[in-house]
């Protein structure tokens, strides 16, 4: 089988951490050529990932220039997101970009324009969506177990979490801080477990309160208030086209005990979810009597049996776009449910800034 030729651009610890080994599991991708603006550091993982004849550039355009690379993935900081998706995309690759989109709707929407011009693919990385909770959830919300989902609360919250490396305490890099970076996983949850992608209106509030701290706590190390540009907590209340609400909450560093990864609560009027604890519970009425339903994501019970590999989100993530490529299937993040969150995301910073509510045309 004739494999799909893979462009690796941005070589730092999104990469490394997530796509390069996920897609070294993909049996229809190889990794051919690899982008880095430090060139050590796309050496480095030529070296581990790529093929024999694997190419290193500090240059995307330059690895855009080969005919023979049919796809790509933008792991580089969020403002250069929108320019190398757009050339990417121009130059006849699908494209699986990081999240969030861009570093602000304008680009996003541009993104949008571009892929419809250019009929290559486009997906954002929200691997979240292939949480094992998430996809039950989904299925659950499918069959309308949960009726008219009407009220969701979706965060994520570091107590201490403040990263350091590369732009992102910088505005100019990134867009914004904890609600950008991690907060755009909680937003894209819970639109996509209640399929509303519709927004009215939106009232935001950013903090930056602990940013000139000395004594941080942080493990990765205490932070430069001199560069710290960007909020490290956000709030927001999202009223939606059909009425339904939705409480957010984003941070990198916030005196509470709670310490969580994407949370998510979401009322109905059959039934409710959330997985609060860690784990998918749902309650509701049965027989007139309440009840609490949790399902075991657990490999059927069978000892020593380890979960496949392939379930892992960020592997399917991968495959997903793949198949999506070879025509075997559909993206599940698309360009426009990617753009809704980039506007819901730039609605509560414009909300914070201006102290008014945003209202979505």
């Amino acid at each position: 089988m004739e494999k799909l030729r893979v462009g690796i651009i941005g070589c730092g610890n999104i990469a490394n951490g997530k796509h390069m080994p996920s897609i070294a599991e993909i049996k229809e991708l190889e990794m051919v050529a690899f982008c880095d603006i430090i060139p050590e550091r796309a050496e480095a993982a030529a070296k581990k990932y790529g093929t024999p004849d694997a190419k290193v550039y500090t240059d995307y355009r330059e690895l855009l220039k080969d005919e023979t690379i049919n796809n790509v993935r933008v792991l580089t900081h969020n403002k250069m997101h929108a320019e190398i998706s757009i050339a990417a995309m121009r130059a006849g690759k699908h494209v699986l970009c990081e999240k969030p989109m861009a570093a602000n709707y304008a680009d996003a929407l541009e993104m949008c324009k571009v892929q419809k011009e250019t009929g290559v693919l486009l997906t954002i990385g929200y691997q979240h969506k292939y949480d094992p909770d998430v996809l039950y959830a989904k299925a659950e919300a499918a069959k309308d177990v949960f009726g008219e989902m009407y009220y969701a609360h979706a965060n994520v919250v570091r107590r201490r979490g403040v990263p350091l490396q590369g732009l992102f305490l910088q505005m100019d890099g990134q867009g914004g801080g904890a609600l950008i970076d991690v907060g755009t996983h909680a937003v894209d949850t819970a639109l996509y477990i209640m399929n509303n992608y519709k927004p009215k209106m939106v009232v935001g509030k950013t903090f930056d309160k602990l940013k000139n701290q000395t004594e941080t706590g942080n493990p990765f190390g205490d932070w430069d208030p001199s560069i710290y540009e960007v909020e490290e907590f956000a709030s927001a209340f999202l009223e939606m086209e059909n009425g339904a609400t939705l409480i957010v909450e984003a941070s990198w560093a916030l005196n509470t005990r709670e310490q969580t990864g994407v949370r998510y609560r979401i009322c109905g009027t059959k039934a409710g979810m959330d997985n609060y604890d860690g784990t998918l519970k749902i309650n509701g009425i049965c027989n007139n009597k309440q009840y609490i339903h949790e399902p075991n994501f657990d490999p059927a019970g069978v000892a020593y049996m380890d979960t496949n590999k392939a379930d892992l989100p960020r592997i399917k993530e991968q495959q997903v776009f793949t198949d999506a490529i070879l025509g075997k299937g559909e993206l599940v993040t698309t360009p426009e449910t990617a753009l809704v969150v980039s506007h819901i995301l730039e609605g509560i910073y414009e909300s914070a800034k201006t102290g008014k509510p945003y209202y979505f045309n």
